[in-house]
C-alpha cells in the first residue's frame, strides 16, 4: 500500500510539473519580442517587404475571385493575369439576372465580377492603380476608411460597399495589414477600365428577366 501511495505521489507530482511546464511555454510564446531600430522603435518593414505581404494578404484572401476577370479553360473560369484585380470589365455582356431566382438567392456573373440580390446588382471595383477608374487618386488613409467603415471612398456620406464584398471581414486586419495591402495595390500596373455604377433593385427590376 505504501509503495502504491508513493508511486501516486510521484505521478501527481510529474504531472504538476508537465502542466507547468506548458504554462510557462505558453506565456512565454504570448511575449514575442519586438523587432525595434536604433532609437527603441518598433521597425518599419521597408517597401518591398510591405508588397510582399500585401500580396500574400491579397492572394489568401480571395480578393482575385471577384476583382480579377476571368478566363475559361476545361476546369472553368480562371484569373486573367493581364487583368490582374481590373474590377468587372466595362464591356462585358452577360445575360439578365432571373426574377424568380432573386426572390430567394443572389446571382453571381460567370466570372464572378458582378453579382444581384436584394441590394440590387453591384460590380466588384477596379483596384488597380489608375487615377481615371481605379484607386490611383486614393490615400492609404482613405483606403483604410473605406474598409472599416464600409463606405465607398471611406466617406462618411459615401454609399455602402454593397455584397458580396465582405469588408467588415477584411477591416479586422490590423493597420500594418491594410497598409501592406493598399502598398501591394499601388504596385500593380494600372489599368483603365471603368467599372459600371451599382444598380438599385427598382433598376435590377427592370433589367431582370
Amino acid at each position: 500500500m505504501k509503495n502504491l501511495v508513493n508511486s501516486h505521489r510521484k505521478f501527481l507530482f510529474i504531472l504538476t510539473a508537465f502542466v507547468a511546464a506548458i504554462i510557462i511555454s505558453c506565456n512565454s510564446n504570448d511575449s514575442k519580442p519586438v523587432v525595434t531600430d536604433s532609437s527603441g522603435e518598433p521597425q518599419k518593414k521597408s517597401e518591398s517587404e510591405m508588397i510582399k505581404q500585401g500580396d500574400y494578404l491579397v492572394t489568401t484572401s480571395a480578393c482575385n475571385d471577384c476583382h480579377s476577370p476571368k478566363k475559361f479553360g476545361p476546369q472553368g473560369p480562371y484569373v486573367d493575369s493581364s487583368k490582374l484585380l481590373s474590377g468587372h470589365p466595362a464591356n462585358a455582356q452577360y445575360p439578365p439576372p432571373d426574377k424568380k431566382t432573386l426572390q430567394h438567392w443572389y446571382e453571381l456573373s460567370p466570372d464572378l465580377t458582378a453579382a444581384a440580390g436584394p441590394w440590387g446588382m453591384s460590380y466588384s471595383a477596379n483596384l488597380t492603380p489608375d487615377t481615371a477608374t481605379g484607386i490611383g487618386n486614393w490615400t492609404e488613409d482613405i483606403f483604410i476608411k473605406a474598409i472599416r467603415n464600409g463606405k465607398h471612398m471611406g466617406l462618411d456620406e459615401g454609399r455602402p460597399i454593397l455584397p458580396p464584398m465582405p469588408w467588415n471581414w477584411i477591416g479586422k486586419h490590423t493597420d500594418e495589414d491594410l497598409k501592406a495591402i493598399f502598398a501591394y495595390l499601388r504596385s500593380l500596373p494600372p489599368i483603365s477600365n471603368r467599372v459600371p455604377a451599382p444598380l438599385s433593385p427598382a433598376e435590377l427590376e427592370k433589367i431582370a428577366k
